[in-house]
């Protein structure tokens, strides 16, 4: 803590859509309890730090450091590593550090795939020159230099030491303040912990009634008008819940939307799309090997379904590269 004896607080986004920002935001009036207990010493989206600044503190100088976001870019690691030597308590916040999230999708293509895609091939793309991002470039003024984009998204902990894992795409404001709230008290669980979540999974603090039907035909979701009572599961909407840690108070399927699996898994589940797939054909009504084909064919992007927040941390990892 500073003289005044208050927290020194960090945080930075890396590769993620920002929504993990805004969720610190969506605190509302908590910020202000916030600012009575903690001093923000970096957070370059909404304060003008430069990562100079960050580089003269002293080793451990943060108290705390929310890292938001995945592994995608040398510059990415590069703060991992700097905000790992700098914080005493690194907190991985959100899926995308976390798990690698909708960014970890990438993981099924390689950089080379992706550029060809994004910069040459795309129906938007006005590239007669087929220019495409270099590490290096020559200007009148000088030599410059932009991260290198990796082959592989990355979890935080994949690449450096994570005090503790705050799941969520977004973590939700009641479970941040919560963690807040254990920080300045001193009363955070063992390192390694998953906080701000709890050990159930998003079925226990679902309203509909699980009746574990078996399934002849997978429905997307606009496909169908969802019984409000019932379990998703059961009128054949690929749900994640069995397979997902609690905590979010079960936000989406409160209003009908299936669970999508943000909150990672639960307690003892070490590959979250694998639980989800043995849910999944626990429910497979099929007589035959053909008919269990059908059925399973129906299912459109088998990964996304799967592994749409966990693939980078999961045991598949990514596609094989070439």
């Amino acid at each position: 803590m500073g003289q005044n004896g208050k927290l020194k607080l960090g945080l930075y986004w890396a590769a993620s859509c920002g929504g993990c920002e805004i969720a610190v935001v969506e605190l509302r009036e908590k910020l202000l309890i916030v600012d009575q207990v903690a001093d923000i010493v970096f957070w370059p989206v909404a304060t003008d730090f430069k990562y100079k600044d960050v580089e003269a503190y002293p080793d451990g100088y943060m108290d705390v450091c929310f890292f938001n976001g995945a592994i995608r870019t040398s510059e990415n690691e590069h703060l991992a590593h700097l905000l790992r030597k700098k914080s005493k308590i690194l907190v991985a916040f959100g899926s995308c550090a976390y798990e690698g999230c909708i960014p970890g999708l990438a993981n099924l293509f390689d950089r080379e795939s992706i550029f060809r895609r994004v910069y040459l091939e795309s129906e938007s793309v006005d590239n007669p020159n087929k220019v495409v991002p270099q590490t290096t470039y020559q200007m009148p003024e000088g030599e410059i230099h932009i991260p290198k984009f990796y082959n592989t998204v990355k979890t935080l902990a994949q690449v450096t030491d994570v005090d503790y894992f705050l799941p969520g795409c977004p973590p939700q404001d009641p479970q941040i303040w919560a963690v807040i709230e254990a920080i300045v008290a001193g009363k955070l669980p063992p390192k390694g912990s998953v906080v701000g979540a709890n050990e159930k999974t998003v079925c226990d603090e679902c309203k509909h009634v699980r009746e574990e039907k078996k399934i002849k035909k997978f429905y997307r979701y606009h496909e169908i008008i969802p019984d409000s009572t019932k379990c998703l599961f059961d009128q054949g909407i690929i749900c994640a819940g069995p397979a997902t840690r609690g905590g979010c108070g079960a936000l989406c399927t409160k209003v009908d939307i299936p669970c999508r699996g943000c909150y990672g898994p639960p307690p003892n589940v070490c590959d979250q799309g694998a639980s989800l797939l043995a849910a999944v054909a626990s429910v497979v009504d099929a007589d035959t090997e053909e008919d269990a084909r059908r059925i399973v064919s129906e299912i459109l992007d088998p990964v996304g379904t799967f592994y749409r927040f966990s693939l980078p941390a999961s045991l598949l990892h990514r596609a094989r590269l070439s």
